[in-house]
Parts: structure tokens; C-alpha cells; sequence
């Protein structure tokens, strides 16, 4: 039984046109730097967790490099390991986590929307963004990431409030403002060329 022919045919590039489109391929070692970026903050977050694990125990050294971490530049320094200085290292644990999330999206997202297909349909790890991902939702994901981590800088902030001055305060929560605006006229960029792409206006 013969094969049907093809519907769609791949167009043949000029020599020229193939070398520019070949060019997507030098954003390659920007990629593979962000996975060894991936891999530091893998090992920051073992290298703190160890230390909390060793102060909860009372190691003296693992107690002193916590205490530092979480010390306040011209600030008191904390002299134990209590409720809030806990939370303040958990919160950067979470910190990291979050910032490898968004290095996940942008390190597969992006070479998924500007480099090459990686042919995950089917596959049982794909990740559920990545099935419509394209350079609107890429950038819609990156900036409700960048919120989410900005939120984890102000929290870690509010929680330790009487180590800041009001000027820190108050220039940290209109920054995190910033953000969130700039989300908003992201997606509301983004929602006026998805209205304006599926109903064009009639000549």
C-alpha cells in the first residue's frame, strides 16, 4: 500500500536565508550557561540547608554562617536561632527554589520558542505551560515569576521590618508595585493582540 504524499512540504531556504535561520542555534551556549547557573543555586540551597539543619542541632560554626546570612547590613546581628531567623532562612530556601523555576521556564520555554522543537507531546513529565508555550506566554510566565520572587524579597523584608529603615520600606514596596503593574500591562498587551488577531476589523 503506497504512501499518501505529504499534505505540507518543507520549503527550501536560500543559502542565505539558511545561515540567518541557523544563527537561533548560537543562543545554545546561553542556555547551557543558565543550566550551570541552575546547578550553583542547587548547591546554595544544600549548602544553606545544611547549615539550618546544623544550627537546629547546635553546631557553632553552621549557627554563626546562618546568623550571619540573615543579618541586616548596619543592622543588630541576631545572637540565636529563633522562630523568625528560621523563617527568614526558609524564606530563602524558597527564594532559590523560585528563582529556579524561572530559570526552568526561560531554559526550556525559550528553547522551545526560539531555538528548536524538543517533541515532548506525549511525554509523561511534559510540563502543562509548555504544550501553548510561545513568546506572549513565555513572557506572561516570566513575569508572574519574577512577582512571585519579589513577594518572597518583601515578605523576608516586612518580617524583619524593625532591622529596615522607613526609606528601604517604602522604596521595596513601590518596586514590588512596579512589578505588578508591569504584569498587568503585560497581560493587557497581550489580551488586546489576542482580540485584535481573532477578530480583525472589517474593510
Amino acid at each position: 500500500m503506497s504512501q499518501l504524499p505529504p499534505t505540507t512540504q518543507a520549503h527550501k531556504l536560500s543559502p542565505l536565508n539558511n545561515l540567518i535561520f541557523a544563527s537561533r542555534w548560537l543562543q545554545m551556549p546561553l542556555y547551557l550557561g543558565l543550566i550551570l547557573a541552575q546547578c550553583v543555586y542547587v548547591f546554595h540551597f544544600w549548602v544553606e540547608l545544611v547549615d539550618l539543619i546544623g544550627a537546629a542541632m547546635g553546631n557553632a560554626s553552621s549557627l554563626a554562617h546562618i546568623l550571619d546570612a540573615v543579618s541586616v547590613p548596619n543592622g543588630p546581628r541576631p545572637t540565636k536561632l529563633t522562630e523568625v531567623t528560621i523563617m527568614l532562612v526558609v524564606l530563602g530556601l524558597i527564594d532559590v527554589v523560585m528563582i529556579s523555576n524561572l530559570l526552568i521556564m526561560v531554559i526550556v520555554g525559550g528553547y522551545e520558542t526560539f531555538v528548536s522543537r524538543m517533541n515532548l507531546q506525549g511525554h509523561p513529565d511534559q510540563p502543562e505551560w509548555l504544550s501553548h508555550v510561545n513568546a506572549s506566554v513565555l513572557k506572561t510566565k516570566l513575569a508572574m515569576a519574577i512577582i512571585g520572587i519579589s513577594s518572597i524579597h518583601l515578605l523576608k523584608t516586612f518580617i524583619n521590618a524593625a532591622n529596615y529603615n522607613e526609606q528601604t520600606l517604602m522604596w521595596q514596596t513601590i518596586i514590588h508595585f512596579a512589578f505588578l503593574l508591569s504584569a498587568m500591562a503585560i497581560a493587557y498587551t497581550d489580551r488586546l493582540v489576542t482580540i485584535t488577531h481573532h477578530h480583525p476589523k472589517n474593510h
